[in-house]
């Protein structure tokens, strides 16, 4: 199951997971999975995101409904 839009985004906003990895501090490793869905950023992180790209945070899940 795809719960959030990263890798998304990012391609709509021609940014890289690289590039979200170095303005966060994070590992590109960990970044990629994220784009992948393999694992979640932490509500704190996405909100980190959000604010990097300019972005309201619910633009970076998919919605359950």
């Amino acid at each position: 199951m795809k719960i959030n839009r990263i890798k998304i985004v990012l391609a709509e906003h021609s940014k890289t997971s690289k590039w979200l990895a170095k303005e966060l501090g994070k590992s590109e490793s960990t970044v990629s999975r994220w784009c992948t869905n393999e694992i979640q950023p932490s509500v704190e992180t996405l909100a980190q995101i959000a604010r990097v790209l300019q972005i309201d945070i619910k633009v970076l899940l998919n919605s359950t409904l």
